[in-house]
């Protein structure tokens, strides 16, 4: 016995495991039943109590953890990982082997480039100032996390900032400005420490951590 719901004008490629009570192509509110269509790749593991609301185009090899809130309209390349009880909204573009842990919030029109990493409890934001009568007109535009880049654990990213290739950004950070590629941030407000070239590993394991 089936334990999910797909709606209808949904497409789910060979080899995707959909776990117990997960919900595949709900229509966003003002959309018909069938009315947008839903593609998940090849091979996606989909976690119990997951959500994917219609529109969303979802390349091969997409996996989520448990109760994993994907809104509409989204558009998401190759192995994608998103963790338990994220959220993302609609209009996000996310590219090949993303990253995203747990417990992470990603707003409308957010673009999270190839190979960046998503800490645990990470939130981007998108309006600068919330409840405003003219809210809504800017938020057209996102936070762009770029190509490697690293979010520490419990950051936050204020509306509209940009984090630079390879750039790494320290747990508890609050970045109010955009951080160049390659730089190492951390505080908050977020500063500039050091070039990502000039990290060592605590344990000897590597002579970087990472090589860029």
């Amino acid at each position: 016995m089936k334990t999910y719901k797909i709606h209808s004008n949904v497409v789910i490629e060979e080899g995707a495991v959909i776990g117990d009570y997960s919900i595949i192509g709900l229509p966003p509110r003002g959309k018909k039943e069938g009315e947008l269509k839903t593609v998940i790749g090849k091979n996606a593991v989909i976690r119990s109590h997951t959500v994917i609301y219609a529109g969303n185009e979802i390349g091969d090899y997409f996996e989520t953890g448990h109760y994993v809130f994907l809104r509409e309209n989204n558009i998401i390349g190759n192995h994608v990982r998103i963790g338990t009880c994220s959220v993302v909204e609609h209009h996000v573009h996310i590219e090949d082997k993303v990253n995203i842990h747990t417990r992470v919030f990603i707003p409308e029109y957010s673009v999270l480039e190839e190979g960046c990493w998503i800490g645990p409890g990470v939130v981007l934001t998108n309006t600068p100032h919330p409840l405003c009568p003219r809210a809504k007109e800017c938020l057209k535009k996102g936070c762009r996390v770029k190509k490697f880049a690293k979010i520490g654990a419990n950051t936050t990213l204020l509306p509209h900032i940009s984090v630079g290739e390879f750039a790494v950004i320290g747990a508890g950070s609050v970045v109010t400005k955009d951080i160049p590629d390659g730089k190492v941030a951390a505080g908050n407000p977020a500063k500039l420490i050091k070039d990502v070239k000039d990290l060592k590993c605590r344990y000897d394991a590597l002579k970087t951590p990472y090589d860029i």
